[in-house]
């Protein structure tokens, strides 16, 4: 359930929403502490740090608090009620959310730790002013700055989800631990791994995708995702250590159209070089769209044409 940023204003349709705070207690005794289980999400709508609320509540309340920042745990020791917590939270509001001018949630906090100054700028009506730091939370922001404390936040979030990700199998082996296909661009074995990853996919769609073997490969191609020589030591040897020798044999069959095109094109580069000193009239340069530089290509002229048509790849 969600409310108003700014409760006292009752219009239902008041576009500045946050969660309701959900609060559990834990523990018993000495060691009795309430949860606030939705503090990331609360903070999130005010756009300020889950720390900054939680340790509000604790300067008013006068109890310690506790952040676990790779659980999302955000903690005040004591039994404290939600509804109680929820009141609460609109003092924070009021004080280190709400425009001065405005009375809009839409601010940031410009914190200046040499000055000892806490500035707040509104991107609703561009009002700049001044926090009063004499409120004991101005302390602790000033020593955890907005833009330090979130940069921190998100770095333990990325470790926790890349520990996830190798927990559950999805980012083991070196493949596995690149974001994306930038770690291709000159590097072999990447490519290498590429390609077996590419069979994997055809293997788990192989209707949809085993005859649009060649068309697939030609797109990585032209991405410079995979280089000549890498894609000819693949179709020269079929492997089954992604998929079945069977499938393999699929796939290569498949690929066998765009390999021959690759070849003729290479050879006809390679037979172009040679007589790129001899004949500067009979070249032609063709620009490729997809490729990071232009590529030229020599006709000789003069040359009857093959008795084989040569392949249109984009036509496969």
């Amino acid at each position: 359930m969600s409310v108003n940023v700014n409760r006292s204003v009752l219009d239902q349709f008041y576009r500045y929403k946050m969660p309701r705070l959900i609060a559990k207690v834990e523990g018993k005794g000495n060691g009795i502490k309430t949860v606030i289980v939705n503090m990331v999400d609360v903070a999130k709508a005010l756009n300020r740090p889950p720390t900054y609320p939680t340790k509000f509540f604790g300067c008013e309340l006068g109890a310690q608090t506790q952040f676990d920042t790779k659980n999302d745990r955000y903690i005040v020791n004591g039994s404290h009620e939600a509804n109680k917590l929820q009141d609460m939270l609109d003092g924070f509001i009021r004080k280190f959310v709400l425009c001065a001018e405005c009375d809009n949630p839409e601010t940031d906090l410009n914190v200046n730790p040499k000055k000892q100054t806490i500035g707040t700028s509104c991107k609703a009506c561009g009002y700049r002013g001044m926090l009063d730091t004499r409120h004991k939370l101005c302390t602790f922001i000033l020593k955890n700055p907005p833009g330090e404390t979130i940069r921190l936040e998100s770095k333990e979030k990325e470790k926790k989800n890349r520990k996830k990700d190798k927990e559950n199998g999805s980012g083991s082996g070196e493949a596995g631990n690149q974001e994306n296909f930038d770690f291709c661009h000159n590097n072999k074995k990447a490519q290498k791994y590429l390609l077996g990853g590419f069979e994997c996919v055809v293997k788990l769609h192989q209707v949809q995708l085993l005859q649009r073997v060649p068309i697939i490969l030609k797109d990585l191609y032209d991405a410079d995702l995979l280089e000549e020589d890498v894609i000819f030591a693949w179709a020269e040897k079929v492997s089954k250590k992604y998929v079945s020798k069977e499938l393999a044999k699929e796939i290569h069959a498949k690929a066998a159209p765009f390999i021959k095109w690759l070849k003729e094109a290479e050879e006809e580069s390679e037979g172009s070089d040679q007589d790129d000193e001899e004949d500067d009239e009979n070249v032609e340069v063709v620009y490729s769209s997809s490729a990071r530089e232009l590529k030229v290509e020599t006709v000789k002229m003069e040359k009857p044409e093959k008795e084989d048509e040569d392949i249109d790849i984009d036509a496969i």
